[in-house]
């Protein structure tokens, strides 16, 4: 087997912090295959005293105390592996759920969502296995083979040389078939992520997929990995059945012969009965070590694969900053401030927006509008420093966004996203969300807020309800949402299209939610439906990333043809719109 040392570092990295109880846990082993290494010898003392009518009280003594200090020496080995096999996958797995919630929201957004949690989950099980029991298997089986053949030796050499004969040809072509297994578990383990991803994406969108009428197409490519997978692990068994015939036939193979030549010498009277019985149960024992590597080498391989793709998560840049410090004071002027401002989603992508000047006044409610691919989403993804600007400056209370963490800037914001994702949990938890702290009234209070405060009253758990696309509907989810960002009161609300899953009635609800928090802070929203905008203090029009216009609903449909345009796509009557 040949492994870059490259590679071994990585899986060492894991095993590394727990190295002092790998050593235990190899003496452990070691002191185990030393009482089978004794064994043999123990039982040729008891034929030997048999033939010169010695006593049996010490060889046997000699055997079971062998036999209860093995015993325990493997179960302590095996507790011992276990637990430390566990420790090294919950150090694992908490360092990529770490990195994954730290890392920046390009970087999370351009993976795919199975690919990770494969990694989080099968992944670190082949890395439990090769970072503690393989590296112990690999070498005690050295050590194990290494002694059997030494005694071996001692007992008869004539023999020990037709062993070495067997166990040279087992080791080449073992050498020759390890390389390809590995491959092959490698490759059906990274379609094995790929299908992750794809199904956790179809499954995420089932109900685009039948109303698409699109189930045999999507699982058809879910399928071809799955066929690929199955193909490379049908490849790996197939050498392994190989690798596993060659070791059996070649130690049977030798067993047959040392017992063939060994019975020849005993009857020339070359060799002693005792000393063959004992050489045979070497070379029937002879198996173990040899079992021990091959399967230790797989899974050495396998580990070593997943080691570097976990390892390649501690490459994602991550957002600087943990938790929340101290929030910045406000002070006269915007509450946001955006100058200058060129971004784009990677070094030699296009810009997504271009020379942004932007002041979002303190009180009051901003709204961007423009076609899709405007700009205004990412507009949003710099606000909440999910994109770094490559030219410009922001400022959140006069403070410059490079001087806070991400979590202090955050902390004077609340979002709203257009899809509003369900993050896992009950309805409680998604309330409490962003504020674990809140009282109970004022949760009542948010919930009143949007319209949801008899929400409780229709589900058998209340807000203790599992938060789901059955449990509530998309307006509720809609309204969950935005009672949750109301909730910490923040400086600066930002809604992307707050009302695109709700009734008009339940419309003009959340429209009210909007003015009241516009009365004493900051509103920013992203529309495309301008009904949710036509009352705003301040509309920026938005065209191919640049700010195109600004003003208010009137002053826009007398100066900007886009917003003409936009306006007119609706079917907003203006006669209506300017009563909004």
């Amino acid at each position: 087997m040949s492994v870059p040392k490259g590679r071994l570092r990585v899986l060492w990295s894991f095993a590394r912090p727990h190295r002092a109880r790998l050593a235990v846990a190899l003496l452990l082993a070691l002191a185990g295959s030393g009482v089978g290494l004794a064994t043999p010898l123990a039982t040729k003392w008891v034929l030997d005293s048999l033939s010169a009518d010695g006593g049996l009280s010490g060889p046997i003594t000699l055997m079971l105390v062998l036999l209860v200090v093995g015993a325990c020496m493997w179960v302590a080995q095996w507790i011992m592996l276990g637990t430390l096999g566990e420790r090294v996958v919950l150090d694992a797995r908490e360092s990529m759920v770490h990195r994954f919630f730290r890392a920046t929201v390009p970087a999370i957004s351009t993976r795919p969502v199975g690919e990770m949690v494969t990694r989080v989950t099968s992944d670190t099980l082949l890395l439990r296995e090769a970072a503690t029991s393989s590296v112990i298997g690999l070498i005690n089986g050295v050590v194990m083979l290494i002694g059997t053949l030494v005694l071996m030796a001692a007992l008869d050499v004539v023999l020990f040389l037709t062993t070495v004969g067997a166990v040279v040809v087992i080791a080449v072509l073992f050498g020759l078939l390890m390389p390809a297994i590995a491959v092959a578990k490698e490759k059906a383990q990274a379609h094995i992520g790929a299908l992750g991803g794809t199904l956790e994406g179809a499954l995420h969108a089932v109900r685009t997929v039948k109303a698409s009428r699109a189930e045999d197409r999507q699982s058809a490519r879910i399928i071809t990995d799955a066929r690929a997978a199955a193909h490379h692990g049908v490849r790996a068994v197939r050498r392994e059945a190989t690798a596993w015939a060659i070791a059996w036939s070649g130690i049977n193979l030798a067993i047959i012969l040392i017992l063939g030549l060994g019975a020849w010498r005993v009857a020339d009277g070359e060799l002693a009965v005792s000393t063959l019985i004992a050489f045979l149960l070497y070379a029937f024992g002879l198996m173990d070590p040899v079992t021990t590597l091959s399967q230790n080498v797989t899974a050495l391989q396998n580990g070593i694969a997943a080691a570097g793709r976990i390892r390649d998560i501690d490459d994602l840049p991550i957002e600087a900053g943990g938790t929340a410090g101290s929030a910045t004071v406000p002070v006269p002027g915007p509450v946001l401030e955006l100058r200058g401002i060129t971004a784009a989603y990677g070094p030699d992508a296009a810009p997504a927006v271009r020379g942004i000047d932007l002041a979002i006044p303190r009180v009051g409610h901003t709204a961007i509008v423009g076609p899709s691919g405007a700009g205004k989403t990412t507009l949003f993804s710099l606000i909440l420093r999910f994109l770094e600007p490559q030219e410009g400056t922001m400022r959140v209370n006069g403070i410059p966004y490079g001087d806070l963490t991400h979590a202090d800037i955050r902390t004077h914001l609340a979002y709203v996203e257009q899809e509003t994702p369900v993050v896992p949990g009950t309805i409680r938890d998604n309330l409490l969300f962003s504020h674990p702290s809140a009282s109970e009234d004022e949760l009542q209070r948010a919930l009143a807020a949007v319209r949801l405060d008899t929400l409780a009253d229709t589900l058998p758990e209340g807000l203790d309800t599992p938060l789901s696309g059955t449990s509530v509907s998309g307006g509720q989810r809609q309204r969950i949402a935005l009672a949750r960002a109301v909730l910490t009161d923040p400086d600066v609300l930002l809604l992307d299209e707050a009302t695109a899953q709700v009734d008009g009635l339940t419309e003009a609800a959340l429209h009210d939610v909007i003015r009241d928090h516009a009365s004493r802070a900051a509103v920013v929203t992203i529309a495309h439906r301008l009904s949710t905008v036509v009352d705003a203090d301040t509309i920026i029009v938005m065209a191919d990333g640049r700010v195109r216009a600004r003003g208010t609903h009137a002053e826009l449909l007398t100066n900007d043809s886009l917003y003409r345009e936009l306006v007119e796509s609706l079917r907003i009557p203006e006669e209506d719109a300017a009563l909004a």
